[in-house]
């Protein structure tokens, strides 16, 4: 089920968080598996079943990284398995990262290991900024537009997916020491 419509809210990437706590607890209340121990089995699954429903709806929708790929995917713009091919321009800026990663290995270096951190942070940021900026008031922009702006979040979503890849092994490489 789709859980904007379970909390009865507008599909949205910035939804109120306010109301989606208070849907959340309100349907909490309504579902909660113990007020309906005396009710019959398929009840009590049922009772369960929405229960978990919302719990899922909840750590989705409050979750900005789970959120992004839940609209994009209820949109029908992000499907599961998909081969997304990256822009050539970011895949050449992040091989002179990954390069940079591999010259770390063979010669460990704290100062050029934070820089290369400081890089990808500052290419992080400058898709964050992005995609606030498309994200913001996309529910109010019209349906032409709407398409053009999916597709640059999806984009933003995958490089983003890259990045944390790249993070991982800077990590990676940083608790070997």
């Amino acid at each position: 089920m789709d859980y904007f419509k379970f909390y009865d809210i507008p599909l949205s990437f910035c939804p109120d968080q306010n109301l989606v706590k208070k849907k959340f607890y309100e349907l909490s209340k309504a579902y909660h598996p113990d007020f309906f121990v005396n009710e019959p089995e398929e009840k009590q699954q049922e009772i369960l079943d929405l229960s978990t429903l919302n719990n899922k709806a909840f750590q989705t929708l409050s979750n900005p990284e789970k959120l992004l790929p839940y609209v994009l995917t209820e949109k029908g713009v992000l499907t599961e398995g998909e081969k997304y091919q990256l822009p050539q321009d970011f895949l050449m800026e992040m091989m002179e990262i990954n390069e940079a990663i591999m010259d770390l290995e063979f010669e460990p270096d704290a100062q050029k290991q934070a820089e290369l951190q400081k890089n990808v942070s500052a290419v992080e940021q400058t898709l964050n900024k992005e995609l606030l900026s498309l994200t913001a008031d996309f529910e109010n922009t019209n349906e032409d537009v709407k398409a053009q702006k999916l597709a640059e979040i999806k984009d933003i979503w995958y490089r983003k997916k890259y990045l944390l890849r790249i993070r991982e092994s800077i990590d990676k490489f940083a608790h070997r020491k």
